[in-house]
């Protein structure tokens, strides 16, 4: 009797643990949705992220006074269902970015780079701390951007680049093959990573 009660405890620890995972991952895919304002994506995680977690809070508090390792299972889903949550968000690669490159000396080869792998990118001449650089900007499905840094730093490994999430975009696409759809507007979010690679302008 005890040992199926052990093993009844394990299975409903694991199975806890399991529902937290799968709702904090909904929760980090729902965030940026909510970030990239995909509606239908955002309300759909969270009605499934509600539900999941739900399920995973009731279980704990019926048993919680018997059973206090189940508050364990509870916490390690939570901090698990983060790192998931994090490495699917990369894994998918949801949504678009605008990528912005600076260059101090090799903006022209990148740029000719970029554009014979298919990329349509604009460029600009400006001045940074140490004199002349080059900016390119242009836009590219999450997913594709290592691959758009990879280009770039096979040509200049000491660029800088800074990304920025893409809400909606106007007319054109931002790459050949890059699967971003035209919108009617274009909104940047309010959050940008900054990379420096080396020396940098």
């Amino acid at each position: 009797m005890l040992a199926l009660l052990d093993q009844h405890v394990v299975l409903l620890a694991l199975f806890i643990f399991a529902c937290r995972v799968v709702d904090v991952s909904l929760s980090t895919m729902r965030v940026l949705a909510v970030v990239q304002g995909r509606v239908r994506l955002a309300v759909s995680l969270g009605f499934f992220e509600t539900l999941i977690w739900i399920t995973a809070v009731s279980k704990v508090i019926a048993n919680v006074h018997e059973r206090p390792a189940l508050l364990l299972a509870f916490a390690a889903g939570f901090a698990a269902g983060n790192g998931v949550g994090i490495l699917l968000e990369r894994r998918i690669g949801l949504g678009s970015v605008v990528t912005r490159i600076i260059s101090t000396h090799a903006g022209e080869r990148i740029a000719a780079s970029l554009r014979e792998d298919g990329w349509r990118l604009t460029s600009f001449r400006g001045e940074g701390r140490d004199g002349p650089v080059m900016l390119l900007y242009l836009t590219c499905a999450r997913r594709e951007l290592p691959r758009v840094i990879e280009r770039a730093r096979a040509v200049d490994p000491d660029i800088f680049w800074a990304v920025e999430t893409l809400r909606e975009q106007g007319q054109g696409v931002a790459a050949a093959g890059a699967g971003v759809a035209p919108r009617r507007r274009v909104s940047l979010s309010s959050h940008a990573v900054w990379r420096h690679e080396s020396g940098g302008p």
